[in-house]
């Protein structure tokens, strides 16, 4: 069977598309609470609520840092699987199935902490 470069590009492609996906929506849900407790926490600051409003606001930290860690992260890993896709490609291109192979599995296992993070 000869190696299709343009097969593995596009199942890559589809792979990484779907990986990043699922670490958006957990960073979103994130950025979502991080929005809900912050403007409550502006909603009880302007009723004059102290306790109410660092309650929420320390809520609102909570899930901020959690958003962007989990951006951070998902970028890293991201930026490493992109690194070894391109690497696949050139691999393949030169007909190196099998180093093009490795450079594959490689981006697929950083896509897959990606999404785990």
């Amino acid at each position: 069977m000869k190696f299709k470069p343009t097969f593995a590009i596009t199942v890559i492609s589809t792979l990484f598309y779907f990986s990043a996906q699922a670490v958006a929506a957990d960073a979103h849900q994130h950025a979502t609470e991080a929005i809900k407790h912050a403007e409550d926490a502006q909603i009880h600051g302007k009723a004059g609520h102290s306790k109410a409003l660092l309650d929420h606001a320390q809520e609102s930290l909570t899930h901020a840092k959690a958003a962007e860690k989990e951006f951070a992260e998902a970028h890293q890993h991201m930026t490493e699987s992109i690194k070894h896709l391109e690497e696949a490609i050139t691999h393949a291109k030169q007909n190196h199935a099998e180093e093009a192979t490795k450079h594959t599995a490689e981006a697929l296992k950083h896509m897959k902490h990606s999404a785990a993070e």
